[in-house]
């Protein structure tokens, strides 16, 4: 579980590195990228949907984990099913 969860949050701070990166290095605003970001963490946020809480990594921060969530979320759905079918692989058989 230990290995799955650490493989979970290297993904989510990828996808912050690649949005700050984008937004604040590059300078470039994509519109669409900041509404997935906005869409996806407005839906966890609203539903409550904590991946990391559901492995156990709860935080002392209200929300982190929601925001994290929505951010791996506003990476697409093609990113997420690949996500959880390679933690899914990876976790039934011991990796």
């Amino acid at each position: 579980m230990e290995y799955f969860g650490l493989f979970l949050l290297a993904v989510v701070v990828e996808g912050v590195i690649t949005y700050v990166k984008e937004f604040f290095i590059k300078g470039n605003i994509r519109w669409e990228m900041l509404s997935s970001i906005l869409l996806g963490v407005f839906v966890a946020v609203a539903y409550g949907v904590d991946m990391l809480a559901m492995l156990g990594m709860k935080t002392g921060i209200p929300y982190i984990g929601s925001i994290l969530t929505g951010i791996l979320i506003s990476r697409g759905s093609n990113y997420v099913c690949d996500l959880v079918k390679t933690l899914t692989t990876a976790r039934s058989t011991g990796k």
